[in-house]
Formats: structure tokens, sequence, C-alpha cells
């Protein structure tokens, strides 16, 4: 962690929240108007506060992220719901006793269905862990000893991930394989995102906004690895196409795993043939099958960054 301790002839704000707790108790003191105001909750969540909200929100992963030297990330997306290899057996068999116990119950039978096409897919939560892990290890000395398990460093590139389940799981889990610190962006939902367990706990950040959390995903991108995903995972996608599309960032590699998948789910040369977009445009993106091969495409972009040193940051 970076010393951020300096001379200065002001108290700091840590000083001033301590030294104000020496204060003798009255009316006046215990008013939520006595309250400094960076300390009262209560205050910064009012409406008026948005604006102050947004910018801690961006501040706070950036600071801690620049804190421990992490310049350069590969992003990867993907569903939440698609599970280990482990699991996809017992999701579909309680799945179908569910359905077998109910036979007239059409959620139920679209529900056995839809749980064996998740199953199916998790194949791609093994490549995601795979992947991650060559990334992570690319420019790192494997660890040799088991009692080294909770050490973790970072390399020059660093894996980033929503921070909830399924393929974010297992790229977070990939990293964590080879002890390097990883990222995730998790954010506040009704349902579906927890952190799961492999994040670097230092390096597992929260949000409110949803706008902060996708600049936080590029502000230090690489590279972009998409597996199958439903609407968050489109959204995110769509997103990083529109901005190299349309030259506010600097291309770089866009991955989509799984081309019987995406071909399915959006017709990209259709849009062409409907002229809404160009067919350059569909050289923004790849398609690939495997943790290897998209490995061949991400490593001379890693080897670049090792031999050329991170992207520097805008102030």
């Amino acid at each position: 962690m970076k010393d951020n301790k300096t001379v200065r002839p002001f108290p700091s704000a840590e000083e001033d929240t301590l030294h104000i707790r020496l204060d003798p108790e009255t009316d006046q003191t215990r008013s939520p108007a006595y309250r400094l105001s960076y300390a009262d909750p209560e205050f910064l969540m009012r409406d008026e506060l948005r604006g102050a909200r947004l910018q801690l929100e961006y501040l706070k992963p950036d600071l801690l992220m620049r804190d421990r030297g992490i310049k350069a990330t590969v992003v990867m997306f993907g569903s939440a719901r698609i599970p280990a290899p482990e699991e996809a057996e017992a999701m579909v068999a309680a799945a179908r006793e569910a359905a077998a116990a109910d036979p007239d119950n059409v959620e139920l039978i679209q529900n056995e269905r839809a749980a064996r096409a998740l199953a199916a897919k998790s194949r791609y939560y093994e490549e995601a862990r795979k992947l991650a892990r060559y990334i992570s290890a690319a420019d790192r000395e494997p660890v040799p000893d088991e009692a080294c398990l909770l050490q973790h460093s970072s390399s020059s590139v660093v894996v980033v991930t929503g921070g909830g389940p399924g393929i974010m799981e297992a790229a977070n889990r990939g990293a964590h394989d080879v002890h390097a610190d990883n990222v995730g962006l998790n954010i506040v939902l009704p349902h579906e995102q927890r952190p799961n367990r492999y994040i670097t706990p230092h390096l597992c950040f929260n949000f409110h906004y949803f706008a902060i959390r996708k600049m936080h995903f590029l502000l230090r991108a690489v590279a972009l690895v998409v597996f199958p995903g439903g609407f968050g995972t489109l959204d995110e996608l769509f997103e990083v196409l529109t901005l190299i599309q349309t030259n506010k960032i600097k291309p770089f590699p866009v991955l989509l795993f799984g081309r019987e998948y995406w071909e399915r789910i959006i017709d990209f040369q259709a849009m062409v043939e409907e002229g809404v977009i160009s067919q350059d445009d569909l050289k923004i993106f790849s398609y690939v099958e495997t943790a290897e091969e998209a490995y061949s495409i991400l490593e001379p972009v890693l080897t670049a960054l090792r031999e050329e040193g991170p992207p520097k940051l805008a102030p």
C-alpha cells in the first residue's frame, strides 16, 4: 500500500474525525448538523450529493488499483449462470426432478431445457479459467511452495471480471490458481451478484452506478474476452464495440468465445446487409473456441507490455 503521509501544516481529515470524538456530549454535539460532512452517511446519501458519490465511486477503485501498481488489464465477461463442470450435473438433475414432479408445468419444463443448455456451456467455465491462468502466469514465476497459497502478486497484466459467479468466477479462479492478483468489479443487484471467493480481497470492489463500473472495466483494458452471456454481457460487449467503432477508445483485441452461440444470438452479417454497420466493423472482433487459441492472439499484446512497459494512465 502506498504511503500517503506527508508533512502538512493543517490537521488531516482523519485527525479531525478522531478529534471530534473528544468533544463533550451535548445536545449540540449530538445533532447530525454537527457531524463533519464527509463523516456523515445520511448527508452523503442525499439526492443532491449524487455528483459527489459519482466522483467517490470513480476515485476509490482508481486509487486502490494505482496503489497496487495495476496499469493494464484483460477484461473477461460472460454469463453469471454458466456453472462449473462439477456443478452442471447436479443443476440438471434438480431441474429434471422438479419437472418430473409436475409434468404439466410449462415453466418447469422450460427450466429443465435451460438447465441442460447451461450445463452444455460449462466447458466455457473451464476455458475461462484456463485462459485467465495463462494470462496471469505469463510473466510470473510459479509459486513453488504451498505455504504461499495466500500470497498474491501483480503481473504486468491483471484479469478483471464483474466479480460474480459463473464465467466471472471462472476467470478470477484461474488467476487465483497461479496466486496472481485479480480484480472483481461487483455491483449491487437484487440477485445473481455476489463476490466470488477467488477475487483478491483488497481488489474486490462494489458499485452503485453501472456507468462508473463500465468506465473501470475499460480504463486499463488492453483486451476484452467475451463468453456466452445474457443482457448484461451483451450490454458490456456492445458498449466496447461502439467505443472502438467510433474511435472513442484505441482498438484492442475483442475475442468472442463460441462462434456458434454468437452467430445464433446476433446476426452481425445481417446488420451489414441492412447497411447499419460496415463490413469493416466486423474486423473489430474475432471468434475463438479455446483458451489456447485466445491466448495465441493475446500473447503478442502481453509480450509488448512486458518489453515496452504498461500504458501510461491519464492523470
